[in-house]
């Protein structure tokens, strides 16, 4: 008889239960997120060109770049056909493990029961032993020995005066897969959150100043944050007296309908959180068009101090003495040349500098330049002192602002992939029989065992208990 045609329905089953499917599925996603690792996601395109020019020669990456472009690489994350392949390959996993879970949960609950000791079954394990003692002898050995291997023992009695202990462990295991299964699926229902529903954007904010909106960076459309955060200081750190920014550091203030909530110092690696709000330092900046506050620590001969904030063109007086300084230049990076000049060599404050001309009751005294981080400029001929301390309000600090509410969904995911594959791949369900039965010589001990994971060592364990048995009894 012709066997029943399947329905639309079944065959529908069956194709999402296909393992062949999900291990394309899955290389579709594993190639496609490859490709959007190496293209980063809503650059410009002329970056982008330009890592592509790198790859693939400079006559091909325009035309590759404006392919790529179409099929949505530039913002892949984001587009119809990814989503649409992790709702695939979620479908394919929630069906193949709905086929294959009822079979399973059967075994998992089915309990270990006696075996006819006339007809035994072939087993994968299986072990013999005689010793002279008899069954009743040695039955309380035998117990201690099979709970050493974890196992809990059941006692079923024999015709002939035997018994015969069985148990299980380890059944709970065979979920392992399952759970693993599930956690992929929490993963991607926490990744697919964040990408519709989460925030990945920026903001260059000004030393002293304030903003309640970040910036997308696919659109760089403002984006309102529900509150306020203020930049109140900004510096950099270098290696020695190099230009290489060994740490940098932002003072941030946040508000919340006015008033102050919470403040903090931020670095790379210790970013600032406010309302599912991370703010990550990323960069900085000097602006082109900035006036800012320059900050000097005075030291006069007598050791009096003060501390002072001046524009550019103000004048200040030193402690204790007539000599009175005034701001003329600025330089964000000072360097002399080998004729002795000297000239500004970038527009980052990679070496501050201020020339101050010093006059005592209206007479020219002294001038010169005094750099931010060479304590030996600040020293006057006079034996004062001028500490160029900062020149605030010029700087920008650079945040990375993030908002991702699907992440602790993948955090949990994550946890429970790691309980799934421990499962998975160091657990196994393990059933195990000891059937004593008299014998001439005393007693024929029969081990039977089998486990659906890491058999041979299970069969290791089992050798170990016959080699223990035959010292002991």
């Amino acid at each position: 008889m012709a066997e029943k045609e399947k329905s639309f329905v079944d065959r529908i089953w069956d194709f999402f239960a296909s393992v062949k499917l999900a291990i394309v599925l899955f290389s579709l996603i594993a190639l496609t997120s490859i490709i959007g690792t190496v293209i980063e996601q809503n650059a410009s395109p002329e970056k982008n060109i330009i890592v592509l020019k790198r790859l693939i020669g400079e006559n091909l990456a325009p035309t590759v770049y404006r392919i790529l472009d179409t099929l949505g690489f530039m913002d892949m994350y984001h587009s119809w056909w990814f989503v649409t392949l992790l709702v695939l390959f979620a479908m394919n996993l929630i069906i193949c493990s709905l086929e294959r879970l009822p079979r399973i949960w059967n075994l998992i609950r089915e309990p270990v029961k006696p075996l006819n000791p006339e007809r035994v079954p072939a087993f994968p394990i299986r072990k013999e032993i005689v010793i002279r003692q008899s069954p009743e002898t040695v039955k309380e050995t035998l117990i201690q020995s099979v709970r050493h291997l974890g196992f809990k023992p059941m006692n079923s009695p024999l015709e002939d005066g035997g018994y015969q202990l069985y148990a299980q462990k380890g059944n709970w295991s065979r979920l392992g897969v399952y759970i693993t299964h599930l956690s992929i699926i929490m993963i991607m229902i926490g990744a697919v959150i964040g990408i519709f529903f989460g925030f990945n954007g920026f903001l260059n904010l000004p030393e002293g100043y304030t903003s309640d909106v970040a910036y997308s960076r696919k659109d760089s459309k403002p984006h309102p944050l529900g509150f306020s955060i203020r930049c109140d200081d900004f510096d950099v750190e270098f290696y020695g007296m190099s230009d290489m920014p060994k740490d940098y550091r932002s003072w941030l203030t946040v508000f919340k309908d006015g008033k102050e909530v919470m403040r903090k110092m931020i670095e790379v690696n210790n970013p600032l959180k406010f309302e599912g709000y991370t703010f990550y330092q990323s960069s900085y900046g000097m602006l082109s068009t900035g006036r800012g506050f320059f900050i000097f620590k005075l030291k006069g001969p007598d050791g009096k101090t003060e501390t002072i904030t001046k524009v550019m063109g103000e004048s200040f007086t030193i402690p204790g003495t007539n000599i009175k300084g005034t701001i003329k230049k600025f330089s964000p990076a000072l360097a002399i040349s080998q004729d002795g000049k000297t000239y500004t060599y970038a527009q980052m404050m990679n070496n501050p500098a201020v020339y101050i001309e010093f006059t005592e009751n209206g007479k020219p005294k002294y001038s010169g330049w005094i750099l931010r981080r060479y304590p030996r400029t600040w020293r006057l001929p006079d034996g004062s002192i001028v500490q160029f301390i900062d020149y605030w309000g010029v700087q920008y600090t650079g945040l990375q602002v993030r908002k991702d509410p699907g992440v602790w969904i993948v955090y949990l995911g994550c946890i429970v992939m790691a309980i799934g594959l421990y499962m998975a791949f160091f657990m196994s369900h393990k059933r195990i029989w000891l059937i004593a039965s008299k014998a001439k010589e005393g007693t024929l001990i029969r081990i039977l065992a089998t486990a659906n994971k890491n058999r041979a060592g299970f069969e290791r364990k089992v050798e170990t208990l016959v080699s223990n048995l035959n010292r002991e009894v």
